[in-house]
């Protein structure tokens, strides 16, 4: 079975497809049928089915021009009606893996995918899970599924691995394409073919490890890195300003060491689909094991706390100023969770802005990359038209929760009555007697 697949990957013979159309999976669709293969997305939302096959994109990380040829040369298709599993020989699982209500793994979305690819799985099929979990859900989780479901024995009669997303929203330097993988799978022979997969559509390095296990730590553990070292420069952001001093000054001077040191930021919190939440599947599992993650849960303590903090201070701004938070008018720029991009999942922003209405400020947002937002948890809002001198007076406070380039802030400088920048962008700003930096 190994050296037919083998021969089908370098031939282009092999069918592909992707359960989960969002960030991660349209990009990988896109690029393995760029890649010569015939791709088949499957969703259970309709309206990206119906979006991608009629050549419309909706994810920033894809070319639409792109989209629109793979579509038109009959390369590229998506279905919600996952019989056509059957024709499919590569299958990349790219779905959610978010927390539920009291911050444990939810992992349902996996489970109800891997039930669906089991019914039609074909002898001699690849499945692939690429979305971020606990260590052992490949093996744990997915194997027993799909071999009741589909009467095929792993390692025999299919093959089963696990590659971590490693997808940075709005990132131009590094997309699906050319950025690193890894590979872990259930025997050698499918970490042999899946990686050959791997290498025929992506320019990216693929890296081998011994296990699924091995593959999920590994992604946990880069995210966990960064929980751990925000998480750092968030606390000791707090003791600077109580000292009087510049956090942000002291990471440029740090930043001059060639060597020991990598620069990392303090914010309103940690947003996105991976650093905020991978942790959590980590301590989860580990008290499986009766092992307390001592260090990263205090970081998530932390950064968690974050935008309860980030209030606090505007409280401090606003008391300066003689006003009371209750009833305050307070504008926040910005609710996506990073610069220059829609992706709002998780985002700290939306966290700071339910903060403020809890004490009582009159909150509204803008943001010219995220019109609307409404997320998991039933929170929602809806971004004011245009920024302009006007709107910008009306204001008590001013609160910039997200880096964005495409906002005039030397126009916000000059018409506010004060200013919390929350991610120093207003740095280069010579009159800074409004502005307060976190």
């Amino acid at each position: 079975m190994r050296e037919g697949l083998l021969k089908k990957i370098e031939s282009r013979e092999i069918v592909a497809g992707v359960v989960g159309l969002g960030y991660v999976g349209l990009p990988l669709a896109v690029e393995k049928a760029k890649a010569g293969f015939k791709t088949i997305g499957f969703d259970i939302q309709s309206s990206k089915v119906d979006m991608i096959n009629e050549g419309h994109n909706y994810i920033g990380d894809v070319v639409d021009s792109d989209l629109a040829e793979l579509v038109k040369r009959g390369t590229l298709s998506a279905t919600s009606d996952f019989s056509f599993i059957k024709d499919v020989d590569f299958v990349a699982i790219c779905v959610p893996t978010p927390l539920d209500e009291h911050q444990e793994p939810d992992i349902s979305y996996v489970r109800d995918s891997t039930i669906a690819v089991s019914r039609y799985l074909k002898k001699g099929a690849m499945v692939v899970l690429e979305s971020t979990t606990y260590p052992g859900t490949t093996e744990e989780l997915m194997k027993p599924i799909l071999e009741e479901g589909s009467g095929l024995k792993c390692g025999k009669d299919f093959y089963l691995g696990f590659s971590p997303e490693r997808v940075d929203p709005g990132n131009l330097i590094y997309k699906t394409k050319n950025t690193p993988k890894v590979v872990g799978a259930i025997g050698e022979d499918a970490a042999a073919v899946i990686s050959a997969m791997y290498r025929v559509v992506l320019e990216g390095d693929v890296h081998t490890v011994s296990s699924p296990s091995v593959a999920e730590m590994e992604k946990i553990l880069e995210n966990t890195y960064r929980n751990i070292n925000i998480g750092l420069v968030n606390e000791l952001g707090r003791l600077c300003y109580e000292m009087g001093i510049s956090i942000w000054e002291v990471i440029e001077a740090a930043k001059t060491k060639p060597y020991g040191f990598q620069a990392f930021y303090p914010g309103p919190g940690l947003g996105g689909h991976c650093i905020p939440l991978d942790p959590y599947y980590l301590t989860w599992k580990a008290r499986e094991y009766g092992f307390h993650t001592t260090l990263i849960e205090n970081s998530m303590v932390i950064n968690d706390g974050q935008p309860k903090y980030c209030v606090e201070r505007a409280m401090h701004i606003l008391n300066r100023q003689k006003k009371a938070i209750n009833g305050s008018k307070i504008l926040m720029l910005g609710v996506a969770y990073k610069n220059d991009i829609d992706d709002y999942r998780e985002s700290p922003a939306i966290r700071v802005l339910k903060e403020l209405k809890k004490v009582g400020a009159d909150v509204q947002y803008y943001d010219p990359w995220v019109s609307e937002f409404k997320n998991m948890y039933g929170e929602s809002g809806k971004s004011i038209a245009e920024l302009t001198p006007e709107a910008v007076a009306e204001y008590d406070l001013i609160m910039v929760t997200a880096a964005h380039h495409n906002v005039n802030y030397k126009m916000v400088q000059e018409n506010a009555k004060a200013i919390f920048d929350t991610k120093n962008v207003m740095i280069d700003i010579k009159d800074r007697s409004n502005i307060e930096v976190l």
